[in-house]
């Protein structure tokens, strides 16, 4: 492409051409060829750009979004702060929702939930394992819940079955023996990540774009319309607009914040939920507590793990979370007396996610959290009282409804541009692309034990992610136009997620990197500390017993032989040491400190 640029600037037959000339010729190829090996249409133009639709916001819902308009026809930029799944989309249970949870709370959010639960089995199934679920009660539930429990489920379109208790214990033989109801519902698990980046990679493949590390900075508005949008790149500091017929806000519990900058005022709820990994995968199903949704009351199986929460904690701000050990101990408690194994098992990391939830009024600040609706809004600022007409706003939900979100969003951009096309994502099949695949448990290994190539050496021994799959995926980040790091390949694989929780692969990759010339200088450092720093925040709260030991080791390796001080040039200005002194020691290390 360079060789034709130079070319073009260099023919005799455009010597006499203005530099101006020139560069609109060059502009104007720019504009058709294919970057990133898909075509696009969006114009860059120096520090500007064109599309008809920006969506604010890289989670599930902006990917959904992004796929959903691209298969009309449309062309969509896509800006995310971080990367995919960043928010909400990535801190969660992975939980493909039956609706039975929100039966009594929530009965428009269960319809939702088992209607989008059917449809994605059909659509997405490379996403998604099929586990079936439980709802269990144990001795001293509320009898009378037990007892509304199917009539309930009947009225929202979901078909629970009785489950005989010692059936249910031959299903399911990690269950308490208290065990004095059981029944059958049609929860699975899904993988939220591979669910993003198959639905950006898709839409990508149709011309859309992913600006990732790119912040909104401030918007432009003028006679009611958003005349451009100012977009700060996180990685050179460097910032330029966009201009787009519509702008999406898909922005997750920042929906606020991003609403604010073209002068409008959404109220928002932030609900922390924090959730712990246990090494092993104790059950084959979803289990639930047969109850009204509180703590601690899921059990997710996810590949080879099992996930345990969640918690409700009203916090201030959605970008200062963490997961907390009052949290931890709550969790392991509440899902011990399910299954009784938890109370012994290993758990390798705690994480957490911010609820986005609309904050109606000022009487919705007193309220349990659990009691918000988790259906989502949809607000078109058209028609909001400081009339935005481009502007649109979609938040809350859940990841079981992201389909119908993106698709009821898409509806309202298409009549805003006087669009006919119709959605096509209630029937056609989601694309299991090559660039999602990796984050699949168990698929590394598989590989790898297949290839049978001893020059193909393990980078990540947990989870058996090979130099390979690491190439293939260093190739995939260069077509975003991007470095690969240490974060940009963790979150697209398995590397990092096994026992060690990056003790030994994160040298290793680092040092891989720096091999292949994909780091140099004093990148390696920065990401190998910004990578640890984010383990070690999941791992910190769960300092007891073996975990404890691995963290001493984890810190002799790095901190001692490395001479890698993780609280040290923190590239954010933050002091990591002064983060965790938040932290308390559990109550289950014998010490009350």
């Amino acid at each position: 492409m360079i060789l034709f640029f130079l070319n073009i600037c260099y023919s005799p037959k455009i010597s006499a051409y203005s530099v101006a000339k020139k560069i609109s010729i060059i502009r104007k190829y720019v504009s058709q060829v294919k970057i990133m090996g898909v075509h696009t249409k969006s114009l860059f133009q120096g520090d500007f750009m064109q599309t008809q639709v920006l969506i604010i916001g890289g989670g599930v819902t902006g990917t959904g979004l992004a796929r959903d308009l691209a298969l009309r026809g449309l062309d969509c930029v896509v800006v995310e702060k971080q990367d995919v799944n960043a928010g909400a989309s990535g801190g969660n249970h992975g939980l493909l929702h039956s609706g039975a949870r929100y039966i009594a709370s929530d009965p428009a959010a269960a319809l939702e939930c088992q209607a989008e639960n059917r449809l994605l089995k059909k659509l997405a199934p490379h996403c998604i394992e099929q586990t079936g679920g439980l709802f269990v009660a144990i001795a001293g539930d509320d009898e009378k819940y037990i007892a509304d429990f199917p009539d309930l489920c009947s009225k929202a379109g979901i078909e629970p079955q009785a489950v005989d208790v010692q059936d249910a214990r031959e299903m399911e033989p990690g269950l308490a023996d208290n065990i004095i109801a059981a029944y059958a519902v049609q929860d699975a698990t899904i993988d939220p990540f591979k669910l993003s980046l198959d639905n950006m990679a898709c839409a990508q493949q149709m011309g859309s774009r992913l600006l990732r590390y790119c912040r909104v900075a401030g918007m432009e508005v003028q006679n009611g319309r958003i005349n451009r949008v100012i977009v700060q790149d996180g990685l050179t500091g460097k910032s330029f607009s966009i201009q787009a017929k519509v702008v999406v806000n898909a922005s997750g519990a920042w929906v606020g914040q991003i609403a604010a900058l073209a002068g409008i005022k959404i109220e928002m709820l932030y609900s922390k939920g924090s959730l712990l990994v246990a090494q092993n995968r104790v059950s084959q199903r979803v289990i639930n507590r047969l109850r009204p949704a509180q703590d601690g009351d899921i059990i997710v199986p996810g590949g080879t793990v099992s996930i345990l929460g969640t918690t409700s904690e009203r916090v201030a701000c959605p970008d200062k979370i963490y997961p907390e050990v009052h949290e931890v101990d709550l969790i392991i408690d509440e899902a011990a007396a399910m299954m009784p194994v938890l109370a012994s098992t290993r758990y390798i990391r705690a994480y957490c996610g911010v609820r986005p939830l609309m904050g109606i009024g000022s009487g919705a600040a007193g309220k349990d959290d659990r009691s918000v609706s988790r259906g989502f809004t949809l607000i078109d600022h058209a028609k909001s009282p400081h009339r935005v007409e481009n502007f649109v706003t979609i938040t809350g939900g859940k990841l079981t409804t992201f389909r119908l979100m993106a698709e009821k969003t898409a509806n309202l951009v298409c009549r805003r541009l006087a669009i006919t096309a119709a959605g096509q994502t209630r029937t056609k099949l989601l694309p299991n692309t090559v660039d999602a695949r990796w984050t699949e448990p168990g698929l590394a290994p598989n590989m790898w034990i297949r290839k049978n190539d001893p020059n193909d050496i393990l980078l990540c021994e947990c989870e058996m992610v090979s130099q390979s799959v690491v190439e293939e995926l260093v190739n995939s980040i260069k077509k975003l136009n991007a470095r690969p790091g240490l974060k940009d390949i963790g979150l697209r694989s398995r590397i990092g997620k096994g026992p060690c929780q990056g003790t030994f692969c994160s040298q290793r990759l680092a040092a891989y990197l720096y091999d292949r010339k994909h780091l140099d200088n004093h990148q390696g450092i920065e990401e190998l500390r910004e990578f640890l720093r984010e383990r070690w925040r999941g791992q910190q709260p769960l300092l007891w017993d073996t975990p404890l030991a691995q963290a001493e080791l984890l810190e002799a390796m790095h901190c001692g032989l490395f001479g890698l001080e993780l609280g040290a040039n923190c590239t954010n200005g933050c002091n990591t040491s002064n983060i965790d002194q938040k932290f308390t020691l559990s109550r289950r290390h014998g010490n009350s400190k």
